[in-house]
């Protein structure tokens, strides 16, 4: 058996390689171009009869990534390949995964369409912001968690009366894997969006009196909810040691400067989307190119990923 083809996009193509390096292998080489008008137009090397894994999340200029990621995939699939897998650490428009008003679309269900459609066998995805994911998906989805590597980055610096705090109720399942891999209690903050920026925090349960914090979630965005989950626990005399972590950090909108000036200790990430740069705070970034790897390793293989998902 021929070993898998790794084909790293533009969106972070250092996480692409480092996928490649781990499993031995060269990446595919593939050339991007781009018309005048920004028309993207890929041109990739030799994957005929070959099972090519096309690695490329599409968190910021999300509509650009997905766009190149589908040329790719129709690339691949035009040139022979065997088989196509789309390894999107972060996948863009899951947060639209149901309507709220009359009038909305739901952009999970057609970006998922749009791979299908674009050639795609399977989906491999990194703590999506719905677990609905494959439900709505015509093809196999294979979810993997980067929390066991943030988790045992945090514990290095997590003290005995730390608190694992989600900072919405959508958060609480992930706070939970948190709290029970790091052995502390959780805590909840109840909020209400205001805006795409702007976020408004209620209340909060748990006890978090005199004890240092563990903010998680599975993306930090705009920074907002991070925001209004510190006022809180700083309300209800949280200990001023706050730590967040977070397995992608998309960081938009000014998300750095507003961390920067928070009283966070350390941002704890994985390198899902290109790694923040703030020399202000205290920050380590954990790769999951080495999870990656395996579970490629695992599907090319054609064996399940049950073991590797039970270690989470």
């Amino acid at each position: 058996m021929t070993n898998p083809r790794i084909l790293p996009g533009t969106a972070h193509p250092e996480l692409g390689d480092a996928v490649s390096e781990a499993l031995g292998t060269e990446p595919v080489e593939c050339e991007v171009e781009r018309f005048p008008d920004g028309e993207l137009q890929p041109v990739v090397g030799h994957v005929r009869g070959e099972d090519v894994y096309v690695v490329q999340p599409t968190g910021r200029d999300v509509n650009e990534h997905l766009i190149e990621l589908l040329l790719l995939l129709d690339a691949c699939r035009r040139a022979g390949a065997r088989r196509v897998t789309a390894v999107v650490p972060y996948f863009g428009y899951a947060r639209q995964d149901r309507r709220t008003r009359a009038g909305q679309s739901v952009g999970a269900r057609v970006a998922l369409d749009a791979l299908a459609a674009a050639g795609a066998d399977r989906l491999v995805v990194v703590d999506p912001h719905t677990p609905t994911l494959e439900a709505m998906s015509s093809i196999p989805v294979e979810t993997l968690s980067a929390v066991p590597l943030l988790a045992a980055a945090l514990a290095e610096h997590t003290p005995a009366a730390a608190v694992v705090v989600s900072p919405d109720l959508g958060a609480v399942k992930l706070a939970e894997h948190y709290g029970e891999l790091l052995g502390r209690p959780v805590a909840v903050v109840r909020k209400t969006r205001l805006s795409g920026s702007n976020v408004k925090a209620e209340e909060l349960v748990g006890d978090v009196v005199g004890r240092p914090a563990v903010i998680v979630d599975d993306m930090i965005s705009t920074g907002g909810t991070v925001r209004a989950a510190v006022k809180v626990l700083l309300a209800h005399d949280a200990a001023p040691d706050i730590t967040v972590a977070a397995t992608h950090p998309l960081l938009v909108d000014r998300a750095t400067d507003r961390l920067a000036r928070l009283p966070i200790s350390r941002l704890v990430v994985a390198d899902t989307v290109p790694p923040p740069r703030i020399p202000t705070l205290p920050h380590r970034v954990r790769t999951v190119a080495p999870l990656l790897a395996e579970a490629i390793a695992l599907l090319h293989g054609g064996e399940p990923l049950d073991t590797l998902l039970l270690r989470g």
